[in-house]
């Protein structure tokens, strides 16, 4: 296949057409350019720049490209993938063929390093991960109550569960270190959020110095009153419910959900780790954020 114009030489000066890996790209220059295609997405873009980063700093910038044989990228893969998930080690692999493929398209046949890496097995029956900028889009809906926005803002940025959040007091929160106390089994744990959600969690708790942190839309009937702890002395709304909080999330959700039922709150915990882990947080970097008792359940996650 031959080349096209845009091949450039490690310098950075344009090289003629018709020049080839031959002619000196750089592993660094290849990477830049590849990086650069406007048909990427941002999730995919955030994955492709991890993989470069590694290719880099495993060959060197200024390493002609043509040195970066599948054969030596397949040798290198598992000392820096061989301690992540399945998910993680199939998401490299599969940004080492997209680079040599879009490389290969452009004169500079490197080989496929990911026919000689085998792909592993993924875990099954774990909850789908939610889109990052489907999460983004729904924590910003205009039709949704600010109540639910600001709920699923902390379950999704503090990656606690559902249960720990829901049962938070608006005297837990901290919220000059972005965080709230919620205690498990005699013991603390923070729940901590993004500071931008620090202000909707203020103007939430307006003018109520304790009680439940969120609440129902409306007053409990008399018959169905609940225990004092969870009722708040000003508005005289009882704490908002898990099952109610589940039900509004799917309702909220139904496009998003391939068969149209809605989404679990479950989801957007298991869709922010996996998140982070994509980003490089390790098993105890997202131990400390979401409050798991075993590092291990984590280990999936971890980049």
């Amino acid at each position: 296949m031959r080349p096209t114009a845009e091949t450039s030489t490690p310098t950075g000066v344009p090289a003629p057409a018709g020049a080839s890996v031959e002619a000196g790209v750089s592993v660094e220059g290849a990477a830049e350019r590849f990086l650069r295609r406007r048909d990427l997405d941002p999730d995919t873009l955030r994955t492709y720049a991890q993989t470069m980063r590694w290719l880099r700093r495993e060959f060197g910038d200024g390493t002609p490209l043509r040195r970066m044989t599948a054969d030596r990228v397949a040798a290198a893969f598992p000392a820096a993938w061989d301690g992540a998930a399945a998910r993680t080690w199939n998401r490299h692999r599969a940004a080492l063929r997209s680079f040599t493929t879009w490389a290969a398209r452009r004169g500079w046949d490197l080989g496929d390093p990911a026919a000689r890496i085998e792909r592993r097995p993924e875990p099954r029956g774990r909850a789908r991960v939610l889109d990052r900028r489907h999460v983004a889009a729904l924590l910003e809906r205009p039709d949704v109550p600010p109540r639910d926005r600001t709920l699923w803002r902390v379950l999704y940025e503090s990656a606690a569960g559902a249960d720990r959040v829901l049962s938070l007091d608006v005297d837990d929160l901290d919220l000059a270190a972005n965080r709230a106390r919620a205690t498990k089994d005699g013991v603390l744990r923070w729940v901590r959020w993004q500071p931008g959600t620090t202000r909707r969690l203020t103007e939430l708790a307006a003018g109520r110095p304790r009680g439940p942190l969120f609440l129902t839309a409306r007053r409990p009937a008399p018959a169905r009153m609940p225990d004092p702890a969870d009722l708040c002395p000003v508005t005289g709304r009882a704490r908002l419910s898990y099952e109610r909080a589940a039900y509004l999330f799917k309702r909220a959700t139904r496009d998003l959900d391939p068969d149209g039922r809605g989404c679990t709150l479950q989801q957007l915990r298991h869709s922010r780790l996996t998140h982070l882990g994509e980003d490089g947080w390790t098993a105890a970097m997202l131990m400390d954020l979401s409050g798991h008792d075993d590092i291990r359940s984590l280990a999936p996650y971890a980049g």
